[in-house]
């Protein structure tokens, strides 16, 4: 396997093995079900597919274990306001968001484990902390972890090189579940019965009450992948405070080095700005549906941008995507006219014109980067006959998969004027050159030729072509 991916601790890009030499094992932070997954959620959901479908196009098998948090502040609040049980308002929303992953083509993970289901594993751990001297309960029947007795505490998310003195945080306690950025303090580990949690309690060596929201991913890893295991992802709003409590949780309780790589995919932008109900911009996929655009067109936005990078998501990109979808669709069956049948052929896509595709992915999942290749690549195939054009059929086919994109019937007369969106993104890298931001405009040019748009600089300024 060649593949190498920027790791959040270390902060360079590392090729990543299997620690066993067989099977790459991982773990996502899945979703809280208290109502439905909007984009911003799901551009995460989608790296982590197309991060698994690249693993496994290489050839190598993985176990892929996503949790499902059914039990927090917000599900036990919600669940409680629409007067059903917590199992029934979580279990409706699991399978909406089971629905949308299906939409989406997002493969299942290998085991998805909820957080209720293992409310014991979670008690054993906590069990273990008390006794190493790492947490602590209160007068009030709740226990918390004590963040001074694990000095590596703030690693990943580098908080140590701000020189927080953590002898301070004891008695600094975070009883919510999740709490504001920069805060380091002892947080709960097991939250003690309160009136208005209902019936949503369970028992244990400190009284009524349920676990916090971060210990479960330690849990549920611990049960299923062991205390080492290959690579931890989520999007970079979890980096901390709660992937940084799982590393301190898991190591304190079970020794090992817990995840050898950290995978964070970054912030979706709507519109220029950030996604929020008060703005009308927090779409889910029934909402972009009503629009008139297809999950898999959504898909396809949510790949064209770097993971490591904003990326904007607009209406107009939809359609831009929507072109891109066909203009790929149109050329695949051109080249499937050439060649015939490639059904039978074994995937070579090294051998193939579509090799710079996955030289791409293979470096730190360069999506809008592969997505160029893939046109340009068709583009070079143009010219292939008989069983080289099916070859290269079957080579564009497994990058297809890799990318996890199903192609739409092809439309005919397609608009060929240029979208808003694609002048947009244009102006913007001739802006950036001005400037001379190099990067920005290598990264804005990748953007465009995802989207199946070629821009050449001319001394007028620039020409865009399809």
């Amino acid at each position: 396997m060649t593949v190498k991916l920027h790791d959040t601790l270390t902060r360079k890009q590392r090729e990543l093995s299997p620690i066993d030499g067989k099977t790459f094992r991982f773990y996502c932070c899945g979703p809280t079900v208290y109502g439905p997954a909007h984009i911003g959620n799901f551009r995460t959901f989608v790296m982590h597919d197309v991060f698994r479908r690249v693993l496994e196009t290489e050839g190598t098998p993985t176990l892929h274990v996503r949790n499902i948090t059914d039990v927090d502040d917000k599900t036990i609040r919600d669940a409680q306001a629409s007067g059903k049980s917590l199992k029934e308002f979580t279990s409706y929303w699991t399978e909406k968001f089971h629905a949308d992953c299906e939409a989406l083509g997002c493969l299942p993970p290998h085991i998805e484990p909820s957080a209720i289901e293992h409310i014991p594993q979670q008690i054993a751990m906590i069990e273990q902390l008390i006794e190493k001297g790492h947490a602590y309960p209160s007068g009030d029947g709740s226990v918390y972890f004590s963040v001074s007795s694990f000095p590596e505490y703030g690693q990943l998310s580098h908080l140590d090189t701000r020189e927080l003195d953590l002898g301070k945080t004891q008695n600094q306690r975070a009883d919510a579940d999740e709490y504001e950025k920069d805060s380091v303090a002892d947080f709960v580990l097991w939250k003690s019965r309160k009136p208005e949690d209902g019936d949503n309690y369970w028992s244990s060596p400190w009284g009524d009450g349920r676990p916090g929201w971060h210990l479960e991913c330690s849990a549920m890893i611990k049960e299923y992948l062991g205390e080492n295991f290959d690579l931890h992802s989520g999007g970079v709003d979890l980096v901390f405070p709660h992937h940084e409590n799982e590393i301190a949780q898991s190591r304190c309780s079970c020794g090992g080095d817990f995840a050898a790589h950290w995978f964070h995919i970054t912030h979706l932008m709507v519109d220029g700005g950030k996604m929020s109900k008060s703005l009308g911009n927090l779409y889910t996929i029934d909402d972009l549906a009503e629009k008139g655009h297809s999950a898999m067109e959504v898909r396809y936005v949510l790949i064209s941008g770097h993971y490591r990078k904003q990326l904007n998501f607009t209406l107009d990109s939809l359609h831009a995507a929507q072109e891109a979808l066909q203009k790929l669709a149109k050329g695949r069956a051109a080249l499937a006219s050439a060649g015939g049948d490639s059904s039978n052929i074994q995937a070579d896509i090294r051998s193939s014109a579509f090799a710079p595709a996955l030289e791409a992915l293979n470096k730190d999942l360069n999506t809008p980067a592969a997505l160029g290749h893939l046109f340009s690549g068709l583009k070079a195939a143009q010219k292939l006959s008989g069983e080289e054009a099916a070859a290269n059929l079957a080579a564009f086919d497994s990058l297809l998969s890799a990318l996890g994109l199903e192609l739409p019937a092809i439309e005919e007369a397609a608009n060929t004027d240029i979208p808003a969106d694609i002048q947009d993104l244009a102006e913007r890298r001739r802006q950036a050159k001005q400037n001379k931001d190099w990067a920005a405009s290598d990264q804005l040019r990748d953007e465009l030729a995802a989207l199946g748009w070629t821009i050449k600089d001319n001394p007028d300024g620039y020409e865009l072509t399809q």
